[in-house]
């Protein structure tokens, strides 16, 4: 963890030193400079700079305005989310029924944390701002040249020109991005769900409730139970998800790419013509034909293989569960996948083993060696090095791979297990899966909100280790 820890120490020191050239500028500035915090144009005005000073007093009119005329319509009842309930009311006046100026918990959660990183960003602006009104004093205390405002849009397009470049990019990170993951964060914390949905019922924060009800059991409530059975099937299923397409992926392209292999052009093409069909299409045909009355099924009780199996004792039914059972679901839903996946790995490898370190093979065999030894001692660690960083988003990827799961047992999976039904969970469920199935059948958005607080957690610090220890070192010179 070591280039972590280095990276949350260059960050806090950057975050110290902006701290202390604010508190500096205010300190030793002048009085146009301490002015600046408060009449954001002040400073820039002093300097002739009348553009920025127009520019700087024009935001801050803008923030002022958001201050008073929306945030401070929902920030006040942040702490409650609400204490009036919507509901009709006679009016004397116009003999109708209206609508009461009701509360909406939801909104004044949503606008709350929107001002809040508004008002976090203009304090930002509000320091920059004071930080450069004191650089352009000492400019002209010392002499020195101070910038024209063209001159310094001239910058923004050569030597800043990757500030331009970064500013949308940064603004839709935080909108859509940044304010949606803290609305989550903040859901996690509330009652929210289908007993209390706005504005007919409000919801209002409840501490560590839910994360209790998660980790623990208890008589009404079996969320524990199921949490810990299908973040065991998740990390499960992404194990194996992606190292038998990985390894498959290699395997497949060492083939392909063989001397001895004939046509080999057509079998690529076979292989291809998975991935250019959506999942959405061969995912549910591939369902259908394991369904409990599909193609496999009849061909099984064709050849005798379910009478077999139900002599065994492996199954009980007169059909084989592939995609209904426990166990069976599983295994069918990973090679399914494998089907799924090897065309994408054997193309990325293709690639790779064309670029393979032709020297030390060549004197590999020289040296006597077979092409297991080659294979295990120079392909894969070559693959692995360059390839490394992708297998761990693959790994994040099967983590939180919607399609295959949902796409294959959707209205086909029907649990037995009476804690998991109580938990609106399946064995075959993915924590993604299971989150899908909270918010959009059973509108149970406070322990959604748990599972993806749980689940950013482990992906996170999955890629924090694995990101840290394939790349630490100097790898790339070994095949230099």
């Amino acid at each position: 963890m070591g280039k972590v820890t280095g990276t949350v120490v260059r960050a806090a020191q950057v975050v110290k030193e902006f701290f202390a050239d604010f508190g500096r500028a205010v300190a030793k500035g002048d009085l146009f400079v301490k002015l600046t915090p408060i009449l954001w144009g002040a400073g820039y005005l002093r300097r002739r700079q009348f553009v920025k000073a127009i520019i700087m007093t024009v935001m801050e009119a803008l923030v002022i305005w958001f201050t008073f005329g929306f945030a401070m319509d929902y920030v006040p009842k942040f702490n409650t989310l609400g204490t009036v309930k919507a509901e009709q009311v006679f009016n004397m006046k116009t003999m109708q029924a209206e609508w009461n100026d009701y509360d909406h918990s939801f909104m004044i959660l949503l606008f709350s944390l929107f001002s809040f990183v508004v008002w976090f960003a203009a304090a930002i602006v509000l320091m920059l701002n004071t930080v450069n009104v004191y650089k352009l004093q000492q400019d002209a205390q010392s002499g020195r040249h101070i910038n024209t405002f063209v001159e310094d849009i001239k910058e923004y397009f050569d030597k800043k020109f990757h500030i331009t470049l970064l500013t949308l990019p940064v603004l839709g990170v935080v909108i859509f991005t940044l304010i949606p993951i803290l609305l989550l964060i903040a859901v996690a914390f509330t009652n929210y769900d289908q007993q209390h949905m706005p504005p007919t019922n409000l919801f209002t924060w409840v501490g560590f409730d839910n994360f209790v009800s998660l980790f623990s059991g208890t008589v009404t409530s079996s969320f524990g139970y199921a949490f810990v059975r299908i973040l065991i099937w998740t990390i499960i299923w992404s194990f194996f998800a992606t190292l038998t397409t990985y390894f498959g992926g290699i395997i497949m392209s060492l083939a392909l790419n063989s001397k001895r292999t004939r046509l080999p052009k057509l079998w690529r093409t076979m292989l291809v013509i998975t991935i250019a069909v959506p999942q959405f299409v061969s995912l549910l045909l591939m369902r259908n034909f394991f369904a409990n009355n599909g193609i496999m099924n009849t061909m099984c009780a064709a050849i005798g293989l379910t009478d077999f199996l139900r002599e065994i004792g492996l199954i009980s039914t007169s059909y084989i569960p592939f995609l209904s059972s426990p166990g069976w679901a599983h295994v069918t839903i990973i090679l399914i996948n494998i089907w799924i996946g090897i065309p994408y790995q054997m193309l990325i490898s293709t690639g790779i083993l064309m670029n393979l370190p032709h020297d030390q093979i060549e004197s590999a065999r020289m040296d006597g060696a077979n092409a297991f030894q080659i294979f295990v001692h120079i392909t894969m660690p070559y693959m692995l090095q360059v390839t490394g960083p992708a297998l761990v988003t693959d790994f994040i990827k099967n983590f939180n791979n919607f399609n295959v799961i949902y796409l294959l047992t959707q209205s086909v999976y029907v649990t037995t297990d009476q804690l998991m039904a109580n938990s609106q969970a399946k064995e075959v469920d993915l924590l993604v899966t299971w989150l899908f199935t909270l918010t959009q059948d059973y509108y149970n958005y406070k322990m959604a909100s748990v599972i993806g607080i749980m689940v950013f957690i482990v992906c996170s610090a999955f890629s924090l280790i694995a990101f840290n220890y394939m790349l630490k070192g100097d790898k790339e010179a070994t095949y230099q």
